[in-house]
């Protein structure tokens, strides 16, 4: 893992947030914030740690996910530039609850929770966001819970892919994701083993919803994508 400061430059991916900042609060944030680069599959945090920064994806893709009975994972969420994680746990004042590992090599602006804290007490509009972001991904939580746990695998399947497709786009083509995941990754976002995802997909590439080339999937019917996703 390879580390350099924000002493000189502020990346401009952070200005959707620190815009809300004093001057005085953005000389502070670039002396203490850190940008990490980590490789593919590496952690960036672990469940059971103390969290300490908050953490901003400035470039790559990462993953947040819980291991469950007998060693499997559940993907719970992905993360794409710029959005933040990792601070809900300091908030709770409990340890992580969740994994996060760069699901393709990545760069992380990391800022301490102390300072984030500091900021708030002095800056009502910062809080707000938090306070919105917070509900936001209790809202976006509590319907994934319910999808989950009752749509067959159809229409977690497909809820999945319009989900990499909503958060990554597409690539030059207009039909492929913007993602590349191993079958083993595409079931754990979904909640299912493996090889329902693999007999799903397949299902999915024979009603022409789909197309595969490799760990490429292309989107031919997103139409119909949408209504098996809604139908469950």
């Amino acid at each position: 893992m390879d580390t350099y400061s924000l002493a000189l430059n502020l990346p401009v991916s952070l200005s959707d947030i620190w815009r809300l900042l004093t001057d005085k609060e953005h000389d502070v944030l670039r002396t203490v914030s850190k940008v990490h680069l980590y490789k593919r599959n590496q952690l960036i945090y672990a469940e059971g740690e103390l969290p300490q920064d908050m953490m901003c994806l400035l470039r790559g893709k990462v993953k947040i996910f819980k291991n469950g009975v007998g060693g499997r994972s559940q993907i719970m969420r992905m993360v794409k530039p710029v959005q933040y994680f990792g601070y809900r746990a300091f908030f709770a004042q409990e340890k992580y609850l969740t994994n996060a590992a760069a699901f393709e090599p990545s760069e992380v602006c990391l800022i301490p929770m102390t300072t984030v804290c500091d900021f708030i007490k002095e800056n009502s509009r910062l809080a707000m966001f938090f306070i919105r972001q917070l509900s936001t991904d209790l809202g976006v939580a509590d319907e994934r819970t319910v999808s989950l746990t009752q749509k067959h695998v159809r229409g977690r399947l497909a809820e999945a892919i319009i989900f990499l497709l909503d958060s990554y786009g597409l690539e030059e083509d207009g039909s492929t994701l913007s993602i590349y995941l191993a079958r083993e990754d595409l079931a754990s976002l979904s909640n299912m083993t493996t090889s329902n995802a693999i007999r799903t997909l397949s299902t999915f590439v024979n009603e022409r919803i789909i197309a595969i080339d490799g760990r490429k999937i292309r989107v031919l019917d997103p139409d119909r994508l949408e209504r098996i996703s809604r139908l469950g």
